[in-house]
């Protein structure tokens, strides 16, 4: 071999190498928020900045209405969307590497109930282990298909109602599949478990195996809610499923479905998802004059009303995106474009400023930045610290209530029309 053809092939041979380590040591996004359900990447090297123009991959358009976000395993990425006016309710997969679809699959048809304008009729987002892609659409059905496209079970066992639609998006612990299902009446009285409390609020685990019922649990007396549960680790090890509705917020022992304990969070149709940390659940929402951020300290059992609760801020509640947590701070983005940085220990207000625009996609956070996703596609990029400082705001076309998946050092962002991928070069 001559010495050029050596360097050529040696240097062809490091650049796959450089690839193949690069590909398998990419964190993958598996489920709403992401590996930990709580919004936050350990990828590095993201883009900071991006146009119409500039660090845009591909554009790929996507089919029907959905608000889910997309989700990534390995080179593959998932979507979930409704066509024919909500009753066709499908899952897409695209290729990472270049947008390219690979299969749009219809799993099962759907008759179209009630939502809200904001909502979809596949609004949850769609969740993988890496063998099989889990769905949930808005009225209540299960899919479960493998990476083929080929649909592996469905469960159609409990059908779902709400004055706002399916909000809420299932998570995967272990061999289970757990979903809540916190609706309102469809009878003459619509205010049933929308404005007037009921006992018809459950949490289901399924068999991921089977999508048989593992455990299905009642939550007691509460309201409507749209918040995907959490998972935290007692310190004896022990997991517990952590959940907000209407009413209260709880937590569940995961592998048997009992409610382990429950506290006093009033506010009917919260959206916003819960967070946990350093012995906390952060929770936030309500209407009607009762919105607030609460911080209530885990490890209690049994009916605690307010007893375990730690501190409350009505300043910088958001109504609909989740909140983030990147240590010391807990960071909110209002619907109104107001940005807050709050104490995580103690519920202080750091800071407070107007982002500007409306937001309803959840923020994420890597590398010591948080990416706020407007309603009209443009992300604002400040640092995740106790000083306000803008780094970046770009702008791309469409409407958004996704919030960003974060894979590969891409960011991958959902509008109504198309799929992003957005990342730094070629």
């Amino acid at each position: 071999m001559r010495p050029l053809s050596r360097f050529v092939y040696s240097l062809t041979s490091s650049l796959f190498l450089l690839a193949c380590v690069s590909a398998a040591h990419a964190e993958n996004w598996p489920e709403f928020r992401g590996p930990g359900r709580q919004g936050i990447s350990t990828e590095t090297n993201l883009p900071l900045k991006w146009n119409q123009k500039e660090n845009i991959l591909w554009k790929s358009a996507i089919p029907g209405d959905s608000w889910s976000t997309p989700i990534i395993w390995g080179d593959r990425v998932f979507l979930t969307t409704a066509t024919e006016e909500g009753q066709s309710c499908r899952i897409l997969c695209l290729e990472a590497t270049s947008g390219k679809t690979l299969w749009d699959k219809e799993v099962f048809r759907q008759k179209p109930r009630k939502k809200e304008q904001r909502n979809s009729y596949a609004t949850p987002s769609p969740v993988t282990d890496g063998e099989k892609v889990y769905a949930v659409y808005g009225d209540g059905s299960f899919v479960a298909v493998n990476f083929q496209g080929e649909v592996v079970w469905t469960n159609r066992n409990y059908p779902f109602y709400s004055q706002h639609g399916l909000g809420a998006s299932p998570i995967l612990s272990g061999d289970l599949l757990i979903m809540t299902l916190d609706g309102s009446s469809e009878g003459a009285d619509k205010l049933v478990g929308w404005q007037t409390p009921w006992d018809k609020s459950y949490l289901v685990a399924l068999d991921t195996k089977t999508g048989k019922q593992r455990w299905k649990t009642m939550r007691g007396v509460t309201r409507i809610s749209h918040g995907t549960p959490v998972l935290w680790t007692t310190p004896e090890g022990k997991t517990q499923v952590v959940t907000e509705a209407g009413d209260v917020v709880q937590g569940y022992d995961r592998d048997s479905g009992e409610r382990l304990w429950t506290s006093e969070v009033l506010g009917e149709g919260k959206v916003p998802s819960t967070l946990v940390g350093d012995g906390f659940v952060f929770t936030a929402g309500g209407y009607r004059g009762r919105e607030s951020i609460k911080a209530f300290k885990l490890g209690a059992k049994g009916d605690l009303k307010e007893t375990n609760l730690a501190w409350e801020q009505k300043k910088g509640t958001p109504k609909v995106p989740s909140m983030i947590y990147v240590k010391p701070y807990l960071f909110t983005i209002q619907d109104t474009g107001i940005a807050t940085c709050i104490k995580a220990d103690n519920g202080e207000v750091i800071w407070q400023e107007r982002v500007g625009g409306g937001f309803s996609a959840s923020p994420v956070s890597a590398e010591g930045r948080i990416y706020l996703l407007d309603n009209k596609g443009e992300t604002t990029v400040i640092e995740a610290g106790p000083k306000f400082k803008v780094l970046a705001k770009n702008p791309i076309d469409g409407q958004v209530q996704s919030s960003i998946a974060i894979s590969g050092g891409r960011l991958y962002l959902r509008t109504d029309k198309n799929l992003y991928c957005i990342g730094s070069g070629k």
